[in-house]
């Protein structure tokens, strides 16, 4: 069954999931990276699903990325794929997954505030992926601060995503945002990590856990996020245009459990 009301067909427009099955049990082992709204996250690799098409495909990539966590959105400007909540529900079990909000469509704090609002009057969601850009498809700092702010304020666990600036990401671990989303480099540009000292910093500085996304293109940048403290990593346009993408899929699997084991391994 859906979350929420289940008498509607909501859009899928992006989807990052990670989730909790039989075959993840690498997942269930590992202890909590985080835990916010009542979610216990223990999967490090989220996989984002808007650029999918078919829910069949969907359902093998979550499975071979052993995620345990779903993230929907509303995408108002209806940009996005045609993929619908009731397709993916008969692909698989969407009650097995947490589910988060997103609001990657934003373009401004007001824009972001209503969908995570419209996403928990939906769907009782109050974990909310923070994303607010600016019309170059970069975060925008100061908005989303601004919307986390008012998120907080609602009673919202707040993930935001944002540059790798140490004022910035230390300004929104001070409002009490569960975790801080990292830019590596921008979104689908494939470049890793572009400033390997700006990504360590704030790693080394915040208290919350740090996810690395934007532009990890091989599993060799998953791995050196990893290595670099990240708690997670958000994974998306790598997987989606792999011939493969399932089994692209379970190579970041691996790299994420490949970067874990190097850390622990120096730490002994």
């Amino acid at each position: 069954m859906l979350p929420g009301n289940d008498n509607h067909d909501w859009g899928i427009v992006f989807a990052d999931q990670m989730r909790d099955g039989q075959q993840q049990t690498e997942s269930t082992q590992e202890q909590p990276w985080l835990v916010a709204g009542g979610h216990e996250f223990r999967s490090r690799l989220i996989l984002g699903i808007e650029q999918y098409t078919s829910p069949e495909l969907v359902g093998a990539v979550l499975t071979a990325g052993a995620c345990d966590v779903f993230i929907t959105t509303f995408d108002q400007s209806n940009t996005g794929t045609s993929l619908l909540l009731s397709d993916l529900d008969n692909s698989m079990d969407l009650s097995s997954f947490a589910w988060i909000g997103t609001t990657s469509f934003a373009r401004s704090c007001e824009e972001a505030v209503d969908t995570a609002r419209k996403l928990r009057q939906s769907f009782g969601i109050d974990v909310i992926k923070l994303d607010v850009r600016d019309p170059d498809n970069m975060p925008d700092g100061a908005q989303t601060i601004r919307a986390a702010e008012q998120l907080l304020a609602e009673g919202f666990a707040v993930l935001p995503f944002v540059t790798a600036d140490v004022d910035v990401t230390g300004q929104l671990a001070e409002l009490g945002c569960s975790a801080i989303r990292v830019m590596a480099s921008p979104v689908a540009s494939a470049r890793g990590i572009v400033d390997e000292t700006a990504v360590r910093r704030v790693i080394e500085a915040l208290d919350v856990p740090v996810v690395v996304e934007g532009g990890l293109g091989t599993p060799e940048h998953v791995t050196f996020a990893m290595r670099l403290g990240a708690a997670a990593v958000l994974v998306n346009t790598a997987v989606a245009i792999a011939p493969d993408s399932a089994r692209m899929a379970d190579a970041m699997r691996h790299a994420v459990a490949a970067g874990r084991l190097a850390v622990q391994a120096a730490a002994a």
